[in-house]
């Protein structure tokens, strides 16, 4: 009679024992994701992201543009978002302290389709990021998810409002995608 196997559930304390060699390790909720280094045309599409975006969020006083390295942490799991956006944090030396962001992106890659569209989106969402956009390469679009709405996916042009009386920041997604 075969037997159920069971998955190894991962703290972090394990995670931070791994070795520094090039890939990116992350937890959600006991489960260890394993990302190779990114390509060049996903890094290019996050470049692009970052000149549009650090100017927005400096002069609407929205915090920082994160990118990799810097983490976010939740419920147990500790995941590193290709970009995030987030107030400063003030006093705090360490992730656990540091203010939940109000935006995350992920690229998609062959690698992580799945728990970007999964389980980590679902994570985001259930730590309160308002807003969580998942970038296409292949399909060239952006897939926008926000806790308690459908998720829209826009092709041409992401508009971009963090705050009922803010700005908004327009994005060309032709241009992005090159």
């Amino acid at each position: 009679m075969p037997m159920a196997t069971q998955t190894k559930r991962w703290t972090l304390a394990e995670v931070h024992r791994l070795p520094d060699d090039g890939n990116k390790y992350e937890l959600v909720r006991g489960e260890l994701f394993v990302t190779p280094p990114p390509t060049d045309a996903h890094e290019t599409i996050l470049a692009r992201l970052t000149e549009l975006l650090v100017p927005f969020v400096a002069t609407n006083g929205l915090g920082l543009v994160y990118h990799p390295r810097a983490v976010m942490r939740f419920d147990g799991s500790e995941v590193e978002p290709d970009l995030m956006v987030r107030q400063r944090q003030h006093g705090g030396r360490d992730w656990d302290d540091a203010p939940t962001p109000s935006l995350v992106v992920e690229v998609l890659s062959g690698s992580t389709r799945r728990r970007d569209l999964g389980k980590k989106r679902q994570l985001y969402l259930d730590a309160g990021v308002t807003d969580y956009w998942v970038v296409d390469p292949e399909a060239l679009h952006v897939r926008i998810a926000r806790r308690g709405e459908r998720d829209l996916l826009v092709t041409d042009r992401l508009t971009w409002t963090p705050s009922a009386k803010g700005a908004s920041l327009v994005i060309d997604l032709p241009a992005l995608f090159g």
